[in-house]
């Protein structure tokens, strides 16, 4: 699937009344610092004169991704391509290469900060950047791409769901485990350990990003994992990265609740992604897998979430194996119930979750526009108070010497 994201750029660029020069990535979902580059091909006069936004919104903020040598290559390799009364002295590449992603725009800017577009909220990375140089910008990108993504779900006459033709009680999609993504090794190896395989539909790919899970080397150690032969348990998972930015009716038409595994769970940042917001758009119940408080998040936003039929305590637990623990035991719970109480349980959650398809449908788009409107307002007020060309000046110094 092809995602024109440079459309959704296009109209934060217009939706807010100032004059920004836009970085992304491009192809989306890359962060090689060779990826950042502009959204369309400004005057170069603009580069100097106008706030600079990078647009960080697709994959969680990572300061220290990029090491300082990785940002000075980059910027030897885009200024080698200039001209030679453009070439900057090692003094002024230095320099520059200490901006982090600025170095990759334009560090003769006439405003101190660059604008850092970002998804995520409670981050200490956001705090880490704005320390940095960086004027963040809060808003729900995802939000407002899975609205596009997952359109038809409002139209789809198979999404009005028969409990009668349900044959598992949870769904489960889980591609990779790399990363961030680790702890969903050790929910496959508790779906086993607790005779939960069978009420599930999900499958397991054992390698991610070239390796094997056999040989992942856990960044949390209480993660780890004692069996060695999950793909014995599961049919192969063959879905390719772009997955979750569509729905498979079958999936959702022959099965109770959505185990969402998010990008991010063993951290305190709030971040959730489209992978939260497709069983919203379907009308599906779900349990999420993400970082503490995730489902107040969703609150914010008008929805609701099940904890009247469903013990949501899980959301509240700090510890990442801990709170994986009472997402598995809730659904022991839910997988022991008889027929009879099941259909009432699952009655129950779809009335919920048909009230949040409306609401994703209806009044979400709105919210998140008009939020980022705001934060984008009140970041200028700060860029126009930092607006004294200091590295500008800086710069031209270094060229002097």
């Amino acid at each position: 699937m092809t995602v024109p994201l440079d459309r959704l750029y296009h109209y934060l660029a217009d939706v807010v009344n100032h004059d920004l020069v836009i970085y992304r990535w491009a192809p989306h979902g890359s962060r090689k610092l060779e990826h950042l580059t502009q959204l369309t091909k400004y005057p170069e006069y603009q580069w100097y004169e106008n706030p600079i936004a990078i647009f960080h919104d697709q994959e969680p903020l990572d300061y220290d991704f990029y090491t300082q040598d990785q940002v000075q290559s980059q910027v030897n390799q885009q200024h080698s391509k200039w001209s030679v009364n453009r070439t900057f002295n090692d003094s002024a590449l230095e320099y520059i290469s200490q901006q982090h992603l600025r170095a990759v725009t334009d560090c003769a800017n006439q405003y101190d900060l660059t604008i850092l577009v970002h998804s995520e909220l409670c981050s200490w990375q956001v705090n880490h950047y704005s320390k940095k140089g960086f004027a963040p910008v809060y808003y729900w990108s995802h939000a407002v791409i899975a609205q596009d993504w997952f359109r038809y779900a409002k139209h789809d006459p198979t999404l009005n769901f028969k409990f009668s033709n349900f044959k598992q009680d949870f769904l489960i999609y889980n591609r990779a485990w790399s990363g961030t993504r680790e702890y969903r090794l050790s929910l496959v190896e508790k779906l086993i350990s607790n005779d939960l395989v069978k009420n599930c539909k999900t499958s397991f790919n054992p390698v991610d990003q070239q390796l094997c899970y056999t040989s992942h080397c856990f960044a949390n150690k209480k993660f780890n994992i004692q069996n060695y032969q999950l793909e014995n348990h599961f049919p192969l998972n063959t879905y390719s990265a772009d997955a979750s930015a569509d729905y498979v009716t079958e999936d959702y038409a022959e099965t109770g609740i959505e185990i969402v595994l998010e990008t991010l769970f063993d951290d305190d940042r709030w971040h959730l992604t489209e992978k939260t917001l497709r069983p919203i758009a379907c009308g599906k119940p779900f349990m999420l897998a993400a970082t503490p408080g995730s489902l107040q998040y969703l609150k914010n936003y008008g929805f609701e979430t099940f904890a009247d039929v469903i013990d949501e305590t899980y959301d509240t637990i700090a510890d990442g194996a801990a709170r994986l623990d009472a997402i598995i035991q809730e659904m022991k719970r839910i997988a022991a119930l008889d027929a009879a109480a099941k259909q009432v349980l699952y009655t129950k959650l779809h009335e919920i979750a048909q009230r949040n398809k409306q609401r994703f449908f209806n009044s979400l788009l709105d919210q998140v526009v008009q939020e980022y409107k705001t934060n984008m307002g009140q970041a200028m007020i700060v860029m126009q108070q930092h607006c004294t060309g200091k590295h500008r000046a800086v710069i031209k110094q270094l060229l002097q010497n």
